[in-house]
């Protein structure tokens, strides 16, 4: 009787396990994964416990958003002086106040109730291209650009298990995911296969969920100019403005870093002076 306990126990715990792997692992579950196809994989300077921010990248990656995307697309979480601070681009003070006075900040009221129009200050958020959503929808036909100050943290996909399990680790999990699939997204525009239909105003890319994309391919060949000697092709470009990207979303990522290595470096120091004072101390203890 004992026995038989023990073997539906057993049995209960091995499939309370597989179900939990069914629902957390869309491979085992049959879910309809949130990409179509898997984005790439790509190798970035700051990957890993020890990655930092090019910053020649996200100089030229901020290059590509203000010639291309802030078209459409806003950055409203952030402000000019971020582009001056450490671990990013790091523009100097006069490269700031520079850009920032090229753009007009809407602000008010004044004395007399109204609202007027002033030249930047380092301190302003970088403005939106629309006035509203609504703005922005009958200018593009119905779409709505996001926001991407935090695009690179917010997109995502599912690598599948094993792997979605040692995401969820310090040290072993890859936080990359935003970006792969920013770039193999602005990669991946194709012409559709002969049985796909695209409504108008539709472009195919196959990592998009439902394969079809309201903006049409934003980069090609030699649209932006870069002063380094960079390559000026789309694979460059896509890279560049996803790493500057992932600096948007998290700008203070060198100095978590540094301060993580930091923070385990002095634990293991003291983990050993703990271990010597404690052969020390119970040394002439008889046993």
């Amino acid at each position: 009787m004992r026995e038989t306990r023990l073997i539906s126990t057993g049995r209960s715990i091995v499939l309370g396990f597989a179900l939990s792997l069914a629902f957390a692992c869309p491979s085992f579950a049959g879910d309809t994964p949130k990409h179509e196809e898997t984005p790439h994989r790509y190798e970035w300077s700051f990957a890993g416990v020890f990655g930092r921010y090019d910053k020649a990248q996200l100089r030229r990656g901020f290059k590509v958003y203000k010639e291309v995307c802030a078209t459409c697309h806003s950055i409203k979480m952030l402000a000019f002086r971020n582009l001056g601070q450490p671990g990013g681009p790091e523009f100097s003070a006069e490269e700031v106040k520079a850009l920032a006075e090229s753009y007009k900040i809407k602000d008010g009221p004044n004395d007399s109730g109204e609202y007027y129009e002033r030249p930047g200050r380092p301190s302003d958020r970088f403005p939106s291209p629309f006035a509203n959503e609504q703005a922005a929808r009958t200018a593009l036909g119905g779409s709505y650009p996001p926001d991407m100050s935090v695009l690179a943290k917010a997109r995502g996909y599912s690598r599948g298990f094993p792997w979605f399990l040692l995401d969820a680790l310090p040290g072993l999990s890859y936080q990359e995911h935003g970006v792969d699939f920013i770039v193999s997204l602005m990669e991946g525009y194709a012409d559709p296969p002969a049985e796909t239909q695209l409504p108008p105003g539709q472009f195919y890319d196959p990592y998009m969920p439902g394969r079809r994309i309201g903006m049409p391919p934003p980069l090609v060949d030699g649209v932006v100019t870069y002063d380094d000697g960079s390559p000026q092709t789309i694979d460059q470009y896509a890279k560049d403005v996803s790493a500057f990207l992932m600096w948007s979303a998290e700008p203070h990522l060198d100095a978590r870093k540094r301060i993580g290595l930091g923070v385990l470096s002095f634990l293991i120091v003291f983990a050993a002076m703990l271990y010597f004072v404690k052969r020390k101390i119970w040394s002439n203890v008889a046993h």
